[in-house]
């Protein structure tokens, strides 16, 4: 078995790539193993590691190496016993009995020893930062300790280990994860020990070489925090079908010189109850931004305004869910944004006529709890028309009768439980958004940062969909859901103040998406 390419970086530039389950991964493991000698996939793997470890810390000439109990474990032996061969101070810290190892794992401790690699168990204090002399930020540490079968917090020795690895990595030192940072669930991407835990709930690297797999919690709830910057090694074993989908970079095409503003649609916002109109005009203005050809918005205050001076091209419309059915089959609808209690009235008339409907904030809460609603949401489904739900986990958790931290445990799932119970799409918001579609498989979107956690934000996600929909009516929702949450995340992680963890407001938001999102 000859590897010979090196590890892919995977970022939100180069998608888009399949994601696996543990339980997809462990299979493929387990057949590729049934295929090769022994030794030869861990022989990989720890090949795969070093050469990553050479390539982001080449300065370093210095590693602390932490093997668990497992295969993982194994894959940093093999590592540290060719890292020692070329000419790095390495140290080994385990945290059980070598003799218990699995039988490749027990075979690369029996080499890392012949070939004089330092081993010793995890030692309490400063001296786990490595061998006397070792500076704490020229030292990289690998973490080996635990693989794809974590199911529940990390205890004792492991426990232990994770926070003198916590603890070097607090100090500067950089921190290699191999398939998975030790503590974050695979498939969820929820660090499994307590938050307030002297090791923070799981290991927070700044480099994570995924192997064989790329796994989906790597990339969405905690994962993103935990896991810095992924790459992937196949180890020359072909993937099988994918569970899930990391979303690339969408595709943009210029618009033909005879169009004009009939030819890029319209677009209907209804929201903004007494005390949050604004929220209607910001979406209102991201459909403009996106490019929808005539953008009218509709306010449920009353007394609103019917003009926004700083956005002259949008035309104010009274009551306009109250139009004919002719005319709402016309336009794509976003509806919520800022909508308060008086939403309940405009929906009935927005589920039964508007082709593509796009449900957010103040609607989704006013679904979750009218039946009523419900059923002509579900109703949908048997008609040509398609609907989005745009919810944060707050909302997510309201319409499936749960809690929020139930939602936020597997979002991947809770996600495509509302597609099940209500028959849209979904893009459940936060770290890590993941846009579920009936009869598709789930999308965890790679874009974003905690600049976006601002108010207003989330009604520009709204308004900025609704604009690309009306510009391609026969797409659906989901395949617009994916392309318009990767621009609104990227707007975010390009915007320069936000790039340097500044909140970044919704208006700004806007003009980023307009100038730099779509082109």
């Amino acid at each position: 078995m000859t590897i010979s390419n090196a590890p892919l970086h995977v970022h939100a530039g180069n998608g888009p790539w399949p994601l696996h389950s543990a339980a997809a991964s462990q299979a493929l493991e387990r057949r590729a193993l049934a295929q090769v000698a022994p030794m030869t996939l861990m022989e990989a793997a720890g090949l795969a590691v070093a050469r990553l470890a050479l390539a982001i810390a080449p300065q370093a000439g210095r590693v602390v190496v932490w093997v668990g109990p497992g295969n993982n474990g194994g894959d940093g032996l093999v590592a540290a016993r060719l890292l020692h061969g070329r000419g790095w101070r390495v140290q080994v810290w385990t945290t059980g009995d070598p003799a218990a190892l699995p039988a490749d794992a027990h075979q690369a401790w029996q080499r890392a020893q012949a070939a004089g690699v330092p081993m010793a168990p995890v030692p309490l204090g400063p001296e786990a930062q490595g061998p006397v002399g070792f500076d704490c930020s020229r030292t990289l540490h690998i973490d080996a300790l635990l693989g794809l079968g974590l199911r529940r917090a990390p205890a004792g020795a492991l426990a232990q280990a994770i926070a003198q690895l916590q603890a070097a990595a607090a100090g500067g030192a950089p921190v290699l994860a191999i398939d998975l940072p030790s503590g974050l669930h695979p498939d969820t991407g929820c660090a499994l020990g307590a938050a307030d835990a002297p090791w923070g709930g799981a290991v927070r690297a700044t480099d994570t070489l995924s192997l064989l797999t790329l796994k989906p919690g790597l990339f969405t709830a905690q994962g993103r925090d935990h896991a810095g910057r992924v790459w992937l090694h196949r180890l020359g074993v072909p993937a099988g079908p994918a569970d899930a989908v990391l979303s690339g970079p969408p595709a943009w095409a210029a618009r033909p010189h005879g169009h004009h503003k009939g030819s890029h649609g319209d677009v209907a916002v209804v929201g903004g109850a007494p005390g949050m109109v604004g929220a209607a005009w910001l979406a209102a203005s991201a459909a403009l931004a996106a490019g929808a050809g005539r953008v009218y918005c509709s306010p449920l205050d009353p007394e609103a305004a019917l003009l926004d001076p700083a956005h002259p091209g949008l035309m104010g419309r009274s009551a306009w869910w109250r139009e004919p059915a002719s005319t709402l089959e016309t336009a794509t609808v976003v509806c919520g944004c800022g909508g308060g209690e008086a939403v309940q009235a405009a929906l009935p008339p927005l589920l039964a006529a508007t082709p593509r409907l796009v449900l957010d904030a103040d609607a989704l809460n006013a679904i979750a709890t009218a039946p009523a609603l419900q059923a002509l949401l579900q109703a949908r489904t048997s008609s040509e028309a398609q609907t989005l739900l745009t919810p944060h986990p707050l909302e997510a958790a309201r319409l499936l009768g749960c809690s929020t931290a139930e939602v936020q445990a597997d979002r991947v799932a809770a996600a495509q439980a509302l597609v099940a119970r209500y028959g849209a799409a979904v893009v459940l918001k936060g770290s890590g958004s993941v846009i579920a579609a009936p009869g598709a498989l789930p999308h965890i979107n790679p874009t974003g940062n905690a600049a976006l956690a601002s108010a207003g934000t989330g009604d520009v996600l709204a308004g900025w969909v609704a604009g690309l929909w009306a510009q391609a009516p026969g797409a659906s929702a989901g395949e617009v859901a994916r392309q318009a949450v990767w621009q609104h995340g990227r707007a975010a992680d390009l915007h320069e103040p936000a790039a340097r963890g500044a909140p970044l407001r919704a208006e700004a938001l806007i003009e980023v998406l307009a100038l730099r999102a779509l082109g």
